[in-house]
């Protein structure tokens, strides 16, 4: 028997008493929802279909949109779902312990209910089958787990009950029904069904409809690339539809906006010309654009490359391309690292136009808004990234890691809370020569997909990867070449020694140098940094094993030091974080061997800004093969070294690479995209290979974090490697790393007891 709701309303989300009707209850809920996905298309428009190719007219694509917003909630009708958004509130019932599991997701339920009103459904225009999967797939708990592939259609958890109770004879489910006959095309008035749908399921009717819709949907041919745009929409309309009634929408000059009107003039916010003209002009100060920036401006091809070395002005180039090519859209400016997307923010657009610097870690201070899924779910921290990316709505431009754009093809929850930006965007890629096969080979799949204006930019591209793109891209693609002038200058010697040169050092310092020291392991960059406090010499550490918050101050702190108006002289010693993220340039480079491509990164923090002559690197073995090298790519590293006897120029460089680089073996057979290859999944999956780190939170600083705000406890977060030990213990989804194995301090970082990483 089904209980009796007290207040009798289908409930869409938790509520605050006197407060449980309109947005909170489902009915409400759901035409939010169904009104953000129709907004959002109706003002993205055409540029959706042209952005990602699609041949169908914008009305299918709308249609399509609303009815999978229409049925994305239906699920929420049963009596568990019912028990739980109810749990906390006296007063109420049922209400269900938050410790007892749900015996299936509400999303699945939707599935399975509009799979018994399918005679009904497949009636209104659009395609029933994408917005099914759609609506299956919104909170992406679909066909994977744990960023793994499962083919589960819907968990089965144990709920201490034999069934589960559906609503849909209850009066706010029939006002549903009459929303969707008023507001879907096509859909008839009158609702006959060959079965009558059952109020209650066993577990073994939900295995047999499980079953029976996933045999179905595997005999459809959907187009993969039009379901995976409305699952996107689905998932960024219900994400804003969800938090709005409790925010206070205003303009600057305290109108308060509607809902539509906030998403309208939100993605409606784009680049002019002027706001372009005024970054380029404060980066030139009082000198001129060089030919190769010229002529980005001047391309005409929807893709082009840029192959240009560190320092000699890709970025600058990159805005003059976005004049032409970015105008009433937004840009996306896409470096490979958290470090380099930051400095990138503040060199170039930081307080110049409307821009937003969104990665991993960037933690924007809102207050928290409940959006009815995080009591079940949900911790801070997702909540804290939902309301980040409605930032990158109303953004001109978006400074972020690559993940922040190709991380859709994952579907990544940032990038999809971002889509409505992403789809009506041009987007730039930076030091693409440093992407991974499986990075690369997103890279070729978003071109092959994204129809965007879009331009690579690298200090070397090697013949395969040219090829490969022109495959992705179907056409021959344009390369324009970096000041000849500059990357022919003879800027470095290479010495090899077995052991780091301590005298050369400390003579660089003593006339006035910056040295820069680049390890390949934290413990070995914190046991140079403290032999060089030993020394007596004023010097830096950098790495990426720091409190967030500390990790910026030190980042910081090396960057200004290494200014050109600061005359001091210092060391820096850091790990691989320098190779991309620290716009510098030393008098003195020493670095342990690595990889050609991560070796020549680090030189190009050497005489960056020319001096006039060639400057001193200083190499030195590593002796701990395998991680992060393998002895293969120390052996190549140590070959490129030895290959240059004399003074050393970018362009011989870049020209080593592209000559001994391997071309990589079939670099997208591995590569399964979830949200285009997974057709009905939808869950995280990873968008690099796995890391030997995870995220964790020192036991040291628990006290203080269990003070926090859950949105604030990003800022206390560290990446350490998992070896030979185990947390034992987990604060809001994060492991705790234990006092006895894990020191910290704000100089150092975190260092493991007795550990060599």
């Amino acid at each position: 028997m089904l209980p009796k709701l007290k207040p009798d309303c289908l409930l869409a989300k938790s509520y605050q008493p006197g407060h449980w009707k309109g947005s909170y209850s489902l009915v409400g809920h759901t035409a939010d929802v169904v009104n953000a996905v129709t907004t959002l298309v109706d003002v993205l428009g055409e540029r959706l279909l042209k952005q990602f190719g699609l041949i169908y007219d914008l009305a299918y694509l709308r249609n399509t949109a609303r009815l999978a917003a229409y049925l994305h909630d239906w699920g929420k009708a049963n009596h568990h779902f019912q028990g739980m958004v109810r749990s906390q509130i006296l007063g109420t019932s049922p209400r269900r312990d938050l410790n007892q599991q749900q015996m299936l997701r509400h999303e699945i339920i939707s599935v399975f209910l509009a799979w018994e009103f399918r005679e009904w459904l497949q009636q209104a225009e659009g395609d029933f089958y994408t917005a099914l999967v759609a609506a299956g797939g919104h909170h992406l708990k679909l066909g994977g787990k744990e960023g793994k592939q499962n083919d589960e259609f819907g968990e089965l958890k144990q709920s201490g009950e034999v069934e589960i109770l559906l609503y849909f004879q209850h009066s706010n489910f029939r006002g549903l029904l009459r929303y969707g006959i008023k507001s879907l095309e096509g859909l008839p008035k009158k609702l006959k069904l060959s079965v009558a749908p059952k109020q209650n399921w066993t577990v073994t009717e939900i295995k047999q409809k499980r079953q029976a819709i996933k045999e179905a949907l595997e005999e459809q041919s959907i187009d993969l690339v039009l379901c995976a745009v409305i699952k996107a929409l689905l998932i960024a309309g219900d994400c804003s539809a969800s938090a709005f009634p409790n925010v206070d929408l205003k303009t600057e000059d305290g109108r308060t906006l509607t809902y539509k009107q906030w998403i309208e003039q939100e993605i409606s916010t784009t680049l002019d010309q002027d706001k372009l003209d005024k970054v380029i002009k404060q980066r030139l100060g009082k000198h001129i654009l060089l030919p190769f920036q010229e002529n980005l401006g001047k391309i005409t091809s929807h893709v082009a490359i840029v192959r240009a070395g560190c320092g000699t002005g890709k970025t600058l180039g990159a805005y003059n391309w976005a004049k032409t090519h970015a105008i009433g859209r937004k840009l996306f400016f896409c470096y490979p690292t958290t470090g380099t997307s930051t400095e990138g923010f503040i060199d170039y657009v930081h307080g110049k136009i409307e821009a937003e610097l969104f990665h991993s870690r960037y933690q924007v201070d809102l207050e928290m808004m409940k959006t009815g899924e995080e009591e079940e779910l949900e911790s801070g921290a997702e909540i804290a990234i939902k309301l980040e990316s409605f930032r990158a709505w109303g953004a001109e431009s978006v400074v972020c890691t690559v993940d922040t754009v190709l991380g859709l093809f994952q579907c990544n929850r940032r990038p999809l809370y971002c889509f409505p930006a992403i789809a009506n965007a041009a987007f730039v890629f930076d030091e693409i020569h440093c992407y991974d096969a499986k990075l690369f080979g997103t890279l070729l799949r978003f071109l092959q997909v994204v129809k965007a204006p879009i331009l690579l930019m690298s200090a070397s591209i090697l013949p395969w990867q040219k090829r490969a793109i022109e495959e992705a891209v179907g056409e021959p693609i344009e390369i324009i070449e970096g000041p000849r002038e500059l990357e022919i200058q003879p800027r470095y010697r290479f010495y090899l020694q077995e052991v780091p040169n301590w005298e050369r050092v400390e003579q660089e310092l003593a006339e006035g140098g910056k040295v820069l020291w680049v390890c390949n392991q934290v413990n070995t960059a914190i046991a140079v940094y403290q032999e060089a406090k030993r020394r007596g010499l004023e010097a830096l550490l950098y790495h990426s094993r720091y409190r967030y918050q500390d990790r910026v101050n030190h980042h910081r702190a090396v960057v200004d030091a290494f200014k050109p108006n600061q005359k001091k002289p210092v060391i820096a010693i850091c790990t691989q974080v320098a190779e991309m993220s620290l716009d510098l340039s030393a008098t003195l480079l020493v670095s342990q061997i690595a990889d050609p491509a991560g070796l020549i990164q680090r030189l190009g923090r050497l005489n960056r800004r020319y001096c006039g002559h060639p400057l001193d690197a200083w190499f030195y073995p590593d002796d701990k093969e395998g991680f992060p090298y393998s002895a293969a790519m120390l052996a190549e590293g140590k070959a490129m070294i030895e290959n240059f006897t004399d003074d050393v120029n970018q362009a011989q460089l870049a020209q080593w690479l592209e000559a001994f680089t391997p071309e990589p073996t079939a670099i997208e057979d591995d590569l399964d995209l979830v949200w285009l290859d997974g057709y009905w999944r939808s869950y995280p999956a990873s968008l690099r290979p796995a890391s030997h780190n995870i995220t964790v939170l020192l036991e040291q600083d628990l006290p203080t974090i269990k003070t926090l705000p859950t949105k604030d406890i990003l800022k206390y977060t560290i990446p350490v490697p998992m070896n030979k030990w185990k947390p034992k213990e987990k604060y809001k989804f994060y492991p705790v790393a234990p006092s006895d194995i894990w020191s910290y301090t704000e100089e150092v970082g975190a260092k493991k007891q007795g550990g060599k990483q």
